[in-house]
């Protein structure tokens, strides 16, 4: 028995002086919670909301901490003044994307979101680049999303005023838009497949978020022997990257390298003109995952977005009435909204603005990493420390936001009702590896909700009060829990 707490001691002193190093031995990081051996300070945060952690340490420890997730060091940045110091003032040394093992396994780091590096720079030049090519924050592209407004209604419609759980319907209008850009394609809100595809997207946000994953991602040696949710989204991934496959493998048979008709096409001509470069990044793995990573971002955000969004709006009769008010005086009921509207619609973007505010999507954003050691305040950040960066309490600053918990669109209105930017909006991130997607995701929401609130009236199966909008998960993402509503036309 000696012997046996002889070993305990031994080992927990090794690991702690390996701990020691990590910390002090390249750099100064922050302060922070001791953390135990092997574990880290996991007993010290909430698995089902991670986030509220990070606010409760916060008050002991300042805005700028250090937490180990198992043995590695992680530095978490609380609040606007930290956030914007490091992704906007030292946005080049903070630009790296931190661990995020999940996501690792299923993309092996190919594609944009999860890489690095020239990698990274390469891929999202040319996706930003080829995404305005095709219209994305343009005329064209708000063509399709009006388009894609009017089809959302027929949907609607379709439900005669019964009862229904919009998850499906709202994800194929946003999905059906990245669809046009990226597979030139339109698909049947009915079609297997689309709904196939919706449910996986669906499906692995609800996994991401869940506290299994977050103990994943802190342990990630548990993936490799354990069973559990992070098989099904490995599966889902590997579904979508075949599907993907497939379609890229159809635009190859018929390219035209003269006449592009999409994203893909532009990969594959990119690809060709590279073919002899070995360095490139354009590569049949990085296509697949590239396109994998747009129809991810820019389905599943926005469609849970406009699903919390009608939520809110239920649970606020107050707010749809006036915004309802305002679509009558500036729009009508016939004609179709569109973005140059929302300059004469202060309190509809004043709306969508609080709702992303509110709900706090990704409330620890994707995971940073500095890309060299960095001088940060007092302290000496080593190359590669993962950086957590606590949107929630920007979104909830009480000085810029008065009364933050509550849903209140005066948040985004001066004295005279005219709308008011706000320097602490981040919905989108901020800083080098802010969204790509931004302008059409701020596109589709307006224009999605307008259209909406223009044609139905939200009717609740309860009362307002009873409403639930609590997050059904807080991890990766802000989830609400299922409902059901009817949509009266009006």
């Amino acid at each position: 028995m000696d012997l046996v707490v002889v070993l305990v001691v031994c080992v927990s002193s090794f690991l702690l002086v390996l701990l020691w190093k990590q910390s002090h031995g390249k750099g100064k990081l922050p302060p922070g919670p001791t953390p135990l051996p092997i574990i880290g300070n996991v007993l010290q945060l909430n698995v089902k909301n991670i986030s509220k952690s990070l606010s409760n340490l916060s008050k002991v420890y300042g805005p700028v901490f250090t937490l180990y997730f198992g043995m590695k060091p992680t530095v978490i940045l609380h609040g606007y003044e930290a956030v914007k110091e490091a992704l906007i003032d030292q946005g080049e040394e903070f630009a790296g994307r931190g661990s995020f093992p999940l996501a690792e396994k299923a993309s092996d780091k190919f594609g944009v979101i999860f890489s690095n590096g020239k990698r990274w720079k390469d891929l999202r030049r040319f996706s930003l680049m080829t995404l305005r090519n095709f219209g994305m924050g343009k005329r064209s592209i708000e063509d399709s999303v009006q388009q894609e407004a009017c089809t959302l209604v027929k949907e609607l419609r379709k439900t005669n005023g019964s009862p229904c759980d919009p998850t499906f319907i709202l994800g194929c209008a946003p999905c059906n838009v990245i669809c046009s850009i990226i597979f030139h394609n339109h698909f049947d809100y009915k079609d297997k497949d689309f709904l196939k595809m919706m449910e996986k997207f669906n499906e692995n946000v609800h996994i991401m978020s869940s506290p299994w994953i977050q103990i994943c991602n802190m342990f990630p040696i548990l993936m490799d022997y354990f069973p559990g949710s992070h098989n099904r989204f490995i599966s889902n991934t590997n579904y979508l990257k075949k599907y993907v496959l497939e379609k890229v493998k159809e635009h190859q048979e018929s390219l035209d390298i003269n006449n592009p008709r999409d994203f893909i096409d532009c990969f594959l001509i990119k690809m060709e003109k590279e073919k002899h470069n070995k360095q490139t990044e354009f590569t049949t793995e990085n296509l697949i995952m590239t396109i994998s990573d747009l129809f991810a971002a820019g389905t599943e955000t926005t469609s849970t977005t406009l699903r919390y969004g009608l939520l809110l709006l239920m649970k606020h009769p107050e707010v749809t009435a006036k915004v309802q008010e305002e679509i009558d005086r500036v729009i009508g009921r016939q004609r179709s909204p569109s973005m140059q509207d929302r300059g004469n619609m202060p309190y509809m973007d004043a709306v969508v603005h609080e709702i992303q505010r509110v709900i706090d999507l990704i409330p620890t954003n994707l995971p940073h990493s500095v890309t060299r050691d960095v001088k940060f305040r007092n302290y000496l950040i080593p190359k590669g420390t993962n950086i957590l960066i606590s949107l929630t309490s920007v979104h909830n600053n009480d000085k810029e936001f008065p009364n933050p918990e509550a849903f209140d669109p005066g948040h985004f209105l001066d004295e005279s009702g005219n709308f008011k930017k706000s320097d602490y909006f981040m919905a989108f991130s901020a800083g080098k590896r802010s969204c790509m997607g931004e302008g059409l995701a701020r596109m589709e929401l307006f224009i999605f909700l307008t259209t909406i609130l223009q044609k139905f009236t939200l009717k609740p199966l309860v009362e307002p009060k009873d409403i639930n909008t609590t997050p059904a998960n807080n991890g990766f993402a802000s989830v609400p829990h299922s409902f059901q509503l009817r949509f009266i036309p009006i």
